[in-house]
Protein backbone atom coordinates (compact mmCIF):
# COMPACT_ATOMS: atom_id res chain seq x y z
CA UNK A 1 0.00 0.00 0.00
CA UNK A 2 2.76 2.47 0.91
CA UNK A 3 4.64 1.43 -2.25
CA UNK A 4 1.58 2.30 -4.42
CA UNK A 5 1.22 5.69 -2.68
CA UNK A 6 4.85 6.54 -3.28
CA UNK A 7 4.65 5.40 -6.91
CA UNK A 8 1.50 7.47 -7.47
CA UNK A 9 3.11 10.64 -6.06
CA UNK A 10 6.31 9.96 -8.01
CA UNK A 11 4.26 9.73 -11.22
CA UNK A 12 2.41 12.96 -10.45
CA UNK A 13 5.70 14.72 -9.65
CA UNK A 14 7.22 13.55 -12.96
CA UNK A 15 4.14 14.58 -14.99
CA UNK A 16 3.88 18.01 -13.37
CA UNK A 17 7.63 18.54 -13.59
CA UNK A 18 7.80 17.60 -17.26
CA UNK A 19 4.79 19.75 -18.11
CA UNK A 20 6.24 22.82 -16.39
CA UNK A 21 9.52 22.42 -18.30
CA UNK A 22 7.87 23.09 -21.67
CA UNK A 23 9.81 25.86 -23.32
CA UNK A 24 8.19 28.51 -25.45
CA UNK A 25 8.95 28.79 -29.16
CA UNK A 26 10.98 31.49 -30.89
CA UNK A 27 7.73 32.89 -32.32
CA UNK A 28 6.15 33.03 -28.85
CA UNK A 29 9.26 34.79 -27.52
CA UNK A 30 9.04 37.41 -30.28
CA UNK A 31 5.35 37.98 -29.55
CA UNK A 32 6.06 38.37 -25.82
CA UNK A 33 8.79 40.92 -26.54
CA UNK A 34 6.42 42.92 -28.77
CA UNK A 35 3.72 42.89 -26.07
CA UNK A 36 6.14 43.88 -23.29
CA UNK A 37 7.60 46.62 -25.47
CA UNK A 38 4.09 48.01 -25.95
CA UNK A 39 3.36 47.92 -22.20
CA UNK A 40 6.56 49.78 -21.38
CA UNK A 41 6.09 52.34 -24.17
CA UNK A 42 2.50 52.94 -23.05
CA UNK A 43 3.68 53.26 -19.43
CA UNK A 44 6.22 55.94 -20.32
CA UNK A 45 3.67 57.68 -22.57
CA UNK A 46 1.09 57.76 -19.77
CA UNK A 47 3.59 59.58 -17.54
CA UNK A 48 4.35 62.18 -20.22
CA UNK A 49 0.59 62.72 -20.71
CA UNK A 50 -0.03 62.79 -16.94
CA UNK A 51 -2.47 59.89 -17.22
CA UNK A 52 -2.30 58.68 -13.62
CA UNK A 53 -4.76 55.79 -13.96
CA UNK A 54 -3.18 54.34 -17.10
CA UNK A 55 0.33 54.71 -15.70
CA UNK A 56 -0.40 52.87 -12.48
CA UNK A 57 -2.60 50.25 -14.17
CA UNK A 58 0.57 48.93 -15.84
CA UNK A 59 2.08 48.16 -12.42
CA UNK A 60 1.28 45.10 -10.34
CA UNK A 61 -0.42 45.66 -6.97
CA UNK A 62 2.79 44.59 -5.20
CA UNK A 63 5.20 46.35 -7.54
CA UNK A 64 8.29 48.26 -6.45
CA UNK A 65 9.71 51.44 -7.98
CA UNK A 66 13.28 52.42 -7.15
CA UNK A 67 14.17 55.98 -8.12
CA UNK A 68 17.46 57.79 -8.51
CA UNK A 69 17.67 59.03 -4.91
CA UNK A 70 18.86 56.57 -2.25
CA UNK A 71 15.62 57.13 -0.32
CA UNK A 72 13.39 56.23 -3.27
CA UNK A 73 12.43 52.59 -2.76
CA UNK A 74 8.64 52.59 -2.94
CA UNK A 75 5.88 50.04 -3.09
CA UNK A 76 3.08 50.92 -5.52
CA UNK A 77 0.96 52.83 -3.01
CA UNK A 78 3.93 54.89 -1.79
CA UNK A 79 4.95 55.65 -5.36
CA UNK A 80 1.40 56.70 -6.23
CA UNK A 81 1.36 59.11 -3.26
CA UNK A 82 4.74 60.55 -4.27
CA UNK A 83 3.75 60.85 -7.94
CA UNK A 84 0.20 62.21 -7.63
CA UNK A 85 1.16 65.90 -7.33
CA UNK A 86 3.27 65.66 -10.50
CA UNK A 87 0.45 64.02 -12.46
CA UNK A 88 -2.03 66.59 -11.10
CA UNK A 89 0.10 69.40 -12.59
CA UNK A 90 -0.51 68.01 -16.08
CA UNK A 91 2.88 66.40 -16.83
CA UNK A 92 4.67 63.93 -14.65
CA UNK A 93 7.91 63.11 -16.49
CA UNK A 94 8.89 62.28 -20.02
CA UNK A 95 11.09 59.30 -20.83
CA UNK A 96 11.90 58.43 -24.43
CA UNK A 97 13.40 55.01 -25.01
CA UNK A 98 16.65 55.05 -26.93
CA UNK A 99 17.20 51.29 -26.75
CA UNK A 100 15.67 48.38 -24.88
CA UNK A 101 16.69 44.78 -24.30
CA UNK A 102 14.02 42.30 -23.23
CA UNK A 103 14.77 38.82 -21.92
CA UNK A 104 12.11 36.10 -21.58
CA UNK A 105 12.19 33.11 -19.23
CA UNK A 106 11.75 29.63 -20.74
CA UNK A 107 8.08 29.29 -19.81
CA UNK A 108 7.16 32.79 -21.04
CA UNK A 109 5.50 34.06 -17.87
CA UNK A 110 8.03 36.70 -16.84
CA UNK A 111 10.56 38.97 -18.46
CA UNK A 112 13.35 41.24 -17.36
CA UNK A 113 14.66 44.20 -19.32
CA UNK A 114 17.01 47.12 -19.43
CA UNK A 115 16.50 50.34 -21.31
CA UNK A 116 18.47 53.47 -22.11
CA UNK A 117 16.32 56.58 -21.80
CA UNK A 118 16.38 60.23 -22.80
CA UNK A 119 14.81 62.13 -19.89
CA UNK A 120 14.60 65.60 -18.36
CA UNK A 121 17.54 64.42 -16.17
CA UNK A 122 19.62 63.58 -19.25
CA UNK A 123 20.49 60.02 -20.18
CA UNK A 124 19.14 57.48 -17.70
CA UNK A 125 18.88 53.74 -17.52
CA UNK A 126 15.82 51.80 -16.48
CA UNK A 127 15.59 48.13 -15.68
CA UNK A 128 12.87 45.91 -14.37
CA UNK A 129 10.77 42.79 -14.30
CA UNK A 130 7.28 42.10 -15.65
CA UNK A 131 5.05 39.12 -14.95
CA UNK A 132 2.19 37.85 -17.08
CA UNK A 133 -1.02 37.89 -15.08
CA UNK A 134 -3.92 36.40 -16.98
CA UNK A 135 -3.69 37.96 -20.43
CA UNK A 136 -1.74 41.07 -19.44
CA UNK A 137 1.79 41.96 -18.43
CA UNK A 138 2.35 43.84 -15.15
CA UNK A 139 5.44 45.69 -14.04
CA UNK A 140 6.66 44.06 -10.83
CA UNK A 141 9.90 45.94 -10.28
CA UNK A 142 11.47 49.02 -11.88
CA UNK A 143 14.80 50.70 -11.19
CA UNK A 144 15.68 54.13 -12.62
CA UNK A 145 19.34 55.16 -12.64
CA UNK A 146 21.11 58.28 -13.81
CA UNK A 147 24.02 57.37 -16.02
CA UNK A 148 27.39 58.91 -15.14
CA UNK A 149 30.35 58.83 -17.51
CA UNK A 150 33.29 57.07 -15.85
CA UNK A 151 35.48 60.17 -16.14
CA UNK A 152 32.90 62.17 -14.12
CA UNK A 153 32.40 59.67 -11.27
CA UNK A 154 34.87 61.36 -8.88
CA UNK A 155 33.14 64.73 -9.30
CA UNK A 156 29.75 63.11 -8.65
CA UNK A 157 31.07 61.31 -5.55
CA UNK A 158 32.33 64.64 -4.22
CA UNK A 159 29.03 66.41 -5.05
CA UNK A 160 26.93 63.83 -3.19
CA UNK A 161 29.23 63.18 -0.23
CA UNK A 162 27.33 65.46 2.17
CA UNK A 163 23.97 63.83 1.39
CA UNK A 164 25.48 60.35 1.48
CA UNK A 165 27.00 61.02 4.92
CA UNK A 166 23.60 62.13 6.25
CA UNK A 167 21.80 59.20 4.63
CA UNK A 168 24.28 56.60 5.90
CA UNK A 169 23.74 57.69 9.51
CA UNK A 170 20.38 55.88 9.31
CA UNK A 171 22.26 52.60 9.03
Amino acid sequence: MIQKGISFFALIFILVGCNSMKEISVLETKEIKINVNTVLNDWHLAASEANFETYFSKMDSISVFIGTDATENWNKEEFKAYSKPYFDKGKAWSFTTLERNIYVNNSGNFVWFDELLNTQMGTCRGSGVLEKKGNSWKIKHYVLSITIPNEDVNAVIKAKKKNDDLFLKKF
